[in-house]
């Protein structure tokens, strides 16, 4: 039991030592941090106060939610209690029987925040209502409506864009946990497997992927994050997909690839993060959204595919089994993309025998006659 634990443990620690190397999470967070920003700068979030609510987290949110209400009620008590206190209506003044406050029933602290409240909110049980006594206090009603209207937009406004944002639909966008390299049709690719959960389509979509790693230049320059497009495409191209059952993403290696230097061998040894994108457009409510994740090299399996996922049964029904979904089946595959190319150059070459009809092909290279 305690192996069990301590193996347990050490795959969580190596887990988040992982989750902390990427640039890009596998969930599409970026995990990246902003370090000595000026004052100036941190201003312009203030300027844009709309991003900044819709971008905090939701227990900042509801945090500065109930302080600004909370806030506004008592501040606005608090006049309502200056005003009562000025014209003699509380209870220590003993006010006479025809004395007509400015505010009805407000005697105190706790009447005025009760007050504030059925003002602000409109809830107006009848028992406190204003008097035209007093001409400032008919202002500060007037005032706190119009507060309170903006607050209650505001709020209202951040928490419908907060519940609907196209971040939320990446949820149901789902990766393959791993990528994995083989053969198609005469050429050796990477494959990635993309799912959309829900039946509602995202339309125009568009698919591609960045290679990132550290480079350095001929000048002696060191690029930390350096960027290589990496272009996926599906049998029908890679935009306008029809998004309606998982798909399988694929890359060509050639030589104009960033992998055609690796091998099954050194693909571990490598320091990069292929991170993918899907920008598309929910057919629900025409917005556009992106769904990002990424693959280090410890997943990206060489020699390996993935394994069927669409059927479709007698009765013509078709299904997805998403059991398999993030399964894969070893086939063979070349060791490297080089061996890949020389061996299809190999089956694709000629046997001739030129002058003698025994000649037999060989793959060994000729020696040059002419060398002394």
């Amino acid at each position: 039991m305690f192996q069990t634990f301590r193996k347990h443990f050490a795959d969580h620690l190596a887990e988040r030592t992982t989750r902390r190397s990427r640039l890009v999470s596998k969930d599409g967070h970026c995990n990246i941090e902003l370090g000595h920003v000026d004052g100036k700068n941190r201003l312009a979030f203030l300027s844009d106060i709309w991003t900044t609510f819709l971008d905090m987290r939701w227990r900042y949110k509801m945090t500065i939610f109930n302080v600004v209400f909370l806030g506004s009620w008592f501040i606005f008590a608090v006049f309502y209690y200056v005003i009562a206190y000025v014209h003699g209506d509380l209870l220590e003044f003993d006010p006479p029987q025809n004395h007509t406050p400015c505010v009805l029933n407000v005697f105190g602290v706790t009447s005025a925040f009760l007050f504030s409240i059925e003002t602000q909110m409109t809830i107006g049980y009848g028992y406190r209502c204003i008097t035209p006594e007093c001409g400032i206090a008919v202002f500060i009603v007037v005032v706190q409506t119009i507060v309170g209207t903006f607050i209650n937009a505001f709020i209202c406004g951040i928490m419908v864009a907060k519940l609907a944002r196209p971040i939320k639909r990446t949820k149901t966008i789902s990766f393959s946990k791993t990528a994995v390299i083989s053969n198609l049709e005469g050429k050796l690719c990477l494959f990635i497997r993309v799912a959309n959960l829900r039946k509602s389509l995202l339309i125009n979509n568009y698919v591609y992927g960045k290679l990132l790693k550290t480079t350095v230049t001929p000048e002696g320059e060191t690029i930390v994050l350096d960027q290589v497009n990496i272009d996926f495409v599906v049998d029908a191209g890679k935009e306008n997909m029809f998004f309606i059952c998982p798909l399988t993403l694929f890359h060509v290696i050639d030589s104009s690839s960033p992998f055609f230097d690796m091998s099954m061998d050194t693909l571990a040894q490598q320091e990069f993060e292929l991170v993918v994108f899907l920008d598309g457009i929910m057919e629900s409510t025409s917005t556009c959204c992106q769904v990002r994740t990424s693959y280090l090299p410890k997943e990206i399996q060489w020699g390996y595919r993935f394994a069927p996922i669409a059927s479709k049964s007698k009765q013509g029904k078709y299904s997805v089994d998403f059991a398999n979904f993030n399964k894969t089946i070893a086939v063979p595959t070349p060791h490297c993309a080089f061996c890949f190319l020389d061996e299809k150059g190999h089956r694709e070459e000629p046997k001739k025998g030129y002058d003698n009809a025994a000649f037999q092909h060989s793959t060994e290279t000729p020696m040059d006659d002419t060398k002394m």
